[in-house]
Order: structure tokens, then sequence, then C-alpha cells
């Protein structure tokens, strides 16, 4: 240092951290449009493969892979999640974005996020995969462990569901806007619509069946089963298998500003495997809560709109 500019160790200078509250919007026509814009290049995709019969030749045509945990990846995967990523960081440069389809950053990163985007670019690739058009886009904004806006897309149906927090769940088409609310039931009614996964039907979501008066079962893919009880074509969706985060976050919140709730039943291994008793978990009433160290989601269960008990 030049004369006179020496420091002492005493007097180094303090390591300071410079707090900043960042004021932004998001538009959330633009996550709609952004949303659509990926179920739209999904279906181009999808629809280009019309006649072919077999995952086999399906699987060469689509580029499929397999991941990690064996899921299958296709390219209709990866250029939604293109589509989304490059959208939201124009909508807002300053959110950061997990992507089922992106490398996660570390919980120690993750929890410093006061928002940030969670997102399913194709939440479904089986469904896509068998071609029954059982298939979503998932996108949401996460504040505080709980999202506070949520569209899901569905490409097949022409349709896009959305809400915002204290704003009410809505439903799109090309016909127009709908507010969505979910059917009102009693524990104790008959005949109630049960959907759950047509992949995942194992002996614990049986059990939670059998709890009920003769319910009508139906079996859908992807978050289609949220939006089922958001929009009151189904009462009860019991997820008592694996999923994640950007699985339920986007159709989480359409369900909350529906009249309904998504509850936390108990904590699993990443093969399903239950590690609490589900039904005193669900007792507690505790909502699924989002940005955990673990993306897995616990067990839940999501009603519609529950009847006050009688006196």
């Amino acid at each position: 240092m030049g004369a006179g500019l020496s420091l002492s160790r005493a007097e180094e200078v303090p390591d300071y951290a410079m707090h900043l509250q960042i004021k932004a919007e998001v538009p959330v026509e633009d996550v709609i449009a952004t949303a659509q814009a990926a179920g739209r290049a999904i279906l181009q995709i999808y629809n280009s493969e019309v006649g072919f019969a077999t995952v086999r030749i399906e699987a060469s045509t689509w580029e499929v892979q397999m991941k990690s945990d064996q899921s299958p990846l296709t390219r209709a995967d990866k250029e939604a999640n293109t589509i989304i990523c490059q959208a939201l960081q124009n909508i807002n440069p300053h959110i950061p974005i997990v992507s089922e389809e992106n490398k996660i950053a570390s919980h120690a990163v993750r929890q410093k996020y006061q928002y940030y985007w969670l997102v399913d670019p194709l939440d479904g690739t089986k469904e896509f995969l068998k071609r029954n058009g059982q298939f979503t886009v998932n996108i949401a904004l996460i504040a505080n462990g709980a999202p506070i806006i949520g569209v899901v897309d569905v490409p097949c149906q022409g349709k896009t569901y959305w809400a915002v927090k204290g704003k009410g769940a809505w439903l799109r088409t090309g016909e127009g806007q709908r507010r969505i609310q979910c059917a009102e039931f009693g524990f104790e009614d008959p005949g109630l619509k049960i959907c759950a996964s047509a992949s995942h039907l194992n002996k614990e979501t049986e059990e939670f069946i059998q709890l009920f008066k003769n319910p009508e079962f139906v079996q859908v893919g992807s978050s289609l089963k949220l939006l089922m009880v958001a929009e009151g074509a189904a009462h009860i969706y019991p997820r008592l298998a694996p999923t994640c985060e950007w699985d339920t976050a986007a159709a989480d919140i359409i369900v909350r500003e529906a009249g309904g709730v998504v509850l936390a039943a108990g904590n699993q291994d990443n093969k399903g495997n239950p590690l609490q008793d589900w039904k005193e978990e669900l007792l507690k009433e505790a909502p699924v809560v989002y940005n955990k160290e673990d993306v897995l989601n616990p067990y839940f269960v999501v009603f519609g709109k529950r009847k006050a008990a009688g006196p």
C-alpha cells in the first residue's frame, strides 16, 4: 500500500452484508400465456406421432431417455422446459426457477429464496407415452412454503386452470373463463367420487378407499386429479405414493382457492413406503408445504369442500 494507508489487524474492514428489497410485478396473464405456449409445443410433438402403435416406436421418435429415478424424459419435456424457463426469466429475472428438468440448487441456497418458480414442464410423461392425453404443464410461484400463483395447462383438452392467492380459482377455455368451486360433501355420504393415480394404486390407497360407502372410483394421470377436485368433478384424491413438489404445487393453490384442502398424511421414503401412520398424520390437518430439504412430497389427501360436522 502507499505511505500512510496500511491497516493494522484491528482496523480491518468488517464483512458487512447489504440487505436489498426488490419490488417486482408478476403479470398473471403472462404466466398463463407461458403455460399455454409450452402446452402448444408439447401438443405439436404429441400430434406429430399419430399412428405409432407401440411405446417402443414412440420412444425412438420422441427421443425418450431414462432419468436416474427411472422416470422417462422426452423431447417434449425438454422443449417445454426451455420455453417456460426463458419466459419466466423475461417476466422477472430476479425470481429463481426450480424445475424438474433443471439441476436443483442445494437446500442451503433454496431456503434463502423469498420467492421462486416451481415448474413441471410436462407432468405425466408416462401418460404422454401411453397416448391417453392425461398430461399437464404446471407452473407455480412459491412464497414462505406455499404456492401463491398456480397455472396448469391441459393441452389435449384445451383447458387452462389458474389461481392467485385470495383471488379464487378459474378455468379458461376457448369459450371463455369461469370461476370454479369444489363440490361440498360429508364423509358419511354414499357414492363419493374418489380419484387416484392410474399408475400408483397401492394397498394404502385401497385401504383409504374402503373407509367410504360405495365410492365411485376414477383413475386419472398427472395433476388432473387435483383439478378434478378443484372443479367439483371429484370429492377426494388420496395420494399415498411418491410425488415431488413440482407435481402438485400449481394445482395445490387451485384446490385451495376453490375451497378445498391438500393435507399432509405422513412422510414416505423414495420407494413410497410409509414412515409414519398416515391416518394419524392426516388428522393433524397440516397443509403440504414446499421448499423442503427433500423435494419428495409426503403422502397427502386432497379434499373438496367438507361439510361441517353435525352437533
